[in-house]
């Protein structure tokens, strides 16, 4: 039976992400920095063969968007479907948005920021925990992209840090204490290899 590759990927240094803001859905770009992030994971994939995607998904937001161009130019695929998709934004940080993450423990306790940042299922004001945002996540995930695996079909996703660790909570079966304490370095991608029922049978991480 076919056996589909997922290649996972966040997004390259942000211009908020340099400046240690709390982002979210707003759409700063990428740094000079991030784009060679973006480069470099590509030349990873290049050269451990992965180079023969079908198709690709992406964010709403540009950040991510940029990466995953970079990476399809340098890996000779600019001409494969691209899907941009609102459901793998992101989680929305509500009234932390723009917030330097030291000026908001100053605001708000280091403590309670602590616990919005790396607890599973309480969310800051107005916006999403990672529990929320696997909610939101997950159902795309489940009709638009876990299929394409199952046909054995190769899948590049260029996105962002929480969106991707609901993916990953799905794939290996992780807590949610598990999965807020998995950290996911930017530009660097993340390979798994699915059997035809979706199990992970490998997993590498081309640093």
């Amino acid at each position: 039976m076919p056996t589909g590759t997922l290649v996972l990927t966040r997004h390259g240094q942000s211009e908020w992400n340099k400046l240690n803001l709390f982002t979210g859905w707003k759409d700063p770009a990428l740094t000079d920095l991030g784009k060679q992030e973006a480069l470099k994971g590509a030349q990873e994939l290049k050269k451990a063969g992965y180079t023969n995607f079908d198709v690709a998904f992406t964010s709403a937001l540009s950040r991510a968007q940029n990466t995953l161009a970079i990476i399809l130019k340098e890996i000779g695929q600019e001409d494969i479907s691209v899907t941009r998709d609102q459901a793998l934004n992101e989680r929305d940080y509500g009234e932390l948005t723009g917030l330097n993450k030291d000026d908001a423990r100053k605001k708000f306790g280091e403590d309670q920021v602590h616990i919005w940042r790396r607890s599973y299922d309480v969310p800051p004001p107005g916006g999403e925990s990672l529990e929320l945002t696997a909610k939101r996540v997950l159902p795309y995930w489940e009709a638009n992209i876990r299929p394409l695996l199952l046909e054995g079909k190769n899948v590049l996703i260029a996105a962002h840090g929480n969106s991707l660790r609901a993916m990953i909570m799905q794939l290996e079966n992780l807590t949610g204490e598990q999965i807020v304490a998995t950290e996911l370095a930017t530009g660097v991608p993340i390979v798994y290899k699915l059997d035809d029922a979706g199990k992970v049978l490998e997993k590498k991480i081309l640093e």
